[in-house]
């Protein structure tokens, strides 16, 4: 360690973690396991027993604009490796549902049922609806396509994700019922904001605090939805 300093509120040393094991890794892969090793929510997600520093991301989002209820049945997709759906199986208590699905295999999480799929699998928005066996109050997405390094191939990439999840949300949804995801800035998010107004009263942009200021990832978030 070297003495990148700093202070938190309590008045604490922080120091910054340099990579001492850089041979063999490519830059991009140093890169990121420096914002790692110094990212504060990491630390915190590992405090706190979240799965990874995604939480964060969703609690602020609730926070913001309260998507998260006792008693609401929720779906999630692109759950792995499982943050998001602590977050919401907490938030919903033992009178709601969470069900998420990941095409990755997700540990168990008390008061969620995952399943390995994935989410573009033709059967898997059937299985879906017949796990949640009834209407959802919240559809939300976290998937990302592996990137590669290409920006407007990854956005792209990405924002079809996200329209897929607004076809399946607008299929599952109560009237009122909200809906969150994932996107990257590009310019093509405009065009989806627009589509979204048609299904929903509410629509925004936002990034919360948790989401890396150098990062391109932003989310979209609607609610008020109403069948047209």
């Amino acid at each position: 360690m070297s003495g990148g300093k700093g202070t938190s509120g309590r008045g604490d040393r922080k120091l910054f973690v340099r990579v001492k094991t850089a041979r063999g890794r490519s830059v991009s892969s140093q890169n990121w396991l420096k914002r790692q090793l110094n990212d504060p929510y990491v630390q915190r997600a590992k405090d706190e027993g979240y799965r990874s520093r995604a939480a964060f991301k969703l609690l602020e989002l609730d926070r913001q604009f309260h998507l998260l209820k006792k008693g609401a049945r929720v779906v999630d997709l692109g759950a792995a490796p499982g943050g998001w759906t602590q977050v919401a199986a907490a938030k919903v208590g033992k009178t709601g549902k969470v069900i998420g699905i990941d095409i990755t295999p997700v540990e168990p999480i008390p008061g969620a049922e995952i399943i390995a799929m994935d989410f573009l699998d033709d059967a898997a928005p059937d299985r879906l609806k017949e796990m949640l066996d009834g209407e959802a109050d919240l559809v939300m997405s976290d998937m990302a396509a592996p990137a590669t390094g290409h920006k407007p191939t990854d956005h792209l990439k990405i924002m079809a994700l996200c329209e897929a999840a607004l076809m399946f949300a607008r299929e599952v949804l109560k009237p009122g019922g909200a809906f969150v995801a994932k996107v990257l800035q590009g310019g093509t998010e405009r065009s989806l904001l627009e589509e979204m107004k048609r299904s929903f009263a509410r629509v925004a942009h936002a990034k919360p605090p948790s989401s890396r200021a150098d990062s391109a990832e932003m989310y979209v978030v609607a609610t008020g939805f109403r069948r047209t």
